[in-house]
């Protein structure tokens, strides 16, 4: 049995704003048989003025982007055609026509003596890459959480997705998408798709990615620069009313949580690292000792000294075995975050917060009592408010806290140098 086909090399007709793209375009393989037609992606690109179409190769002495040559590409696409060729004689040898699903499949088993390389869907090589970044990185358990939210995303969008249909346009579909659909506001949108790009770009190096526009995509998302978020954070005398605060008879359990939380604010640790600090992290030094230790969420090596309330607070649990030689009594960040509300919600420290945020273009206002709005990231923010409210310079606050950049301390500034000005506005009506 002979299976009639035919199998040619061409560049993708793909248009951005009307115009055919003529730069950085994907070879791809047509073949056509028995009335069936099935494209693959070849994985190469080139430019139209260096592509033979009559030929369906490269011409002779070019190079694309990425340096790949004439001699290499053309070499590689004539191992494709042998592959498929080599295909069709196993059918052949059956006395069976192949779906156009089952060739494809039974194509990207021919290794071709391990000269072709296998076509993996967009997911497979996510999967791939999710296995080796988070190996290579050391992925926390909310990293991993964050790129798996971004995959279910993703197949929502379209479960068939491929490298070559994202385009710039189809980028900003999926943006759309998951703001609508996924009722996503601006700033996570945005994370999102810093994400995205990272996989892309991971994905192109590691040559199973072809398509450069994502690189292009740059959209101007509203409320994302910083300027309407709104920080978090106990002023001096909320965190002096909750560190003194009464715990009901009733509600021990919420003395832990509060003695957690406030060790954070005047530590100016994380919530992770509290978690996980040990005997062996304290060190002699300053007034009452030193906390040294390696932080789990960006691994810098930090050095604080302990505080007096700090002090208070570790001694008050000295001698007291915790699972796995902890220090303090740390339970999960979800239940924290809900005894903390419950607690600060008791303690009265209920001041109304406005935060604005975007969805699209349009801009929500929320009011809550702040203790609606507090969890344990909160305690740095504490901290940082109230190291520089006490005139302590933004480089020490740094480096106690690991942040590295000074954007990231400018919204803490300009919070603290507006309470100042409230503050100073006092002495306008001393007499």
């Amino acid at each position: 049995m002979e299976i009639k086909r035919s199998v040619r090399f061409a560049l993708e007709k793909r248009k951005k704003d009307g115009e055919l793209i003529t730069e950085n375009v994907p070879i791809r393989m047509y073949v056509n048989y028995n009335g069936k037609r099935v494209d693959f992606s070849t994985g190469y690109r080139m430019d139209a003025k260096k592509w033979d179409e009559k030929a369906g190769k490269v011409l002779k002495g070019c190079t694309n982007k990425l340096k790949q040559t004439a001699s290499d590409i053309n070499s590689a696409l004539a191992e494709y055609e042998a592959a498929v060729n080599e295909v069709f004689k196993v059918y052949e040898t059956e006395n069976a026509v192949p779906s156009p699903a089952r060739l494809r499949e039974s194509f990207n088993e021919k290794l071709h003596s391990g000269k072709v390389k296998k076509e993996y869907t967009f997911f497979e090589v996510w999967d791939m890459f999710v296995t080796a970044l988070s190996k290579q990185n050391n992925w926390t358990v909310a990293t991993h959480n964050k790129f798996k939210t971004l995959k279910a995303h993703l197949l929502r969008f379209n479960p068939r997705m491929t490298f070559e249909e994202l385009t710039e346009k189809r980028l900003q579909q999926y943006i759309d998408f998951v703001r609508t659909e996924r009722d996503m506001r601006n700033t996570t949108a945005v994370k999102h798709l810093k994400y995205l790009k990272t996989f892309l770009a991971w994905a192109e190096q590691k040559g199973y990615n072809t398509n450069a526009e994502y690189r292009s995509y740059k959209p101007n998302f509203k409320g994302t620069d910083g300027n309407s978020k709104t920080i978090v954070f106990l002023s001096k005398e909320e965190l002096e009313t909750l560190y003194k605060f009464t715990i009901p008879a009733n509600k021990q359990y919420l003395d832990r949580v509060r003695d957690v939380f406030c060790f954070c604010c005047f530590t100016g640790l994380r919530y992770s690292d509290a978690y996980n600090l040990r005997a062996s992290n304290l060190r002699e030094g300053g007034d009452y000792g030193m906390i040294c230790i390696t932080t789990q969420k960006t691994a810098d090596r930090l050095e604080i000294p302990v505080t007096r309330y700090a002090h208070e607070i570790l001694e008050k649990y000295k001698g007291i075995p915790f699972e796995n030689g902890k220090l303090l009594p740390v339970i999960s960040n979800q239940k924290m975050n809900d005894y903390l509300k419950e607690l600060c919600q008791l303690a009265r420290i209920n001041s109304i917060v406005t935060k604005t945020y975007y969805k699209g273009t349009e801009r929500i206002d929320e009011a809550k009592p702040k203790y609606e709005y507090m969890s344990s990231h909160a305690a740095q923010r504490t901290f940082v408010c109230t190291a520089l409210l006490q005139g302590i310079p933004a480089e020490v606050v740094m480096k106690i806290t690991g942040h590295k950049s000074y954007e990231i301390m400018k919204p803490y500034i300009e919070i603290v140098d507006a309470l100042k000005v409230r503050e100073m506005s006092k002495f306008n009506n001393l007499f």
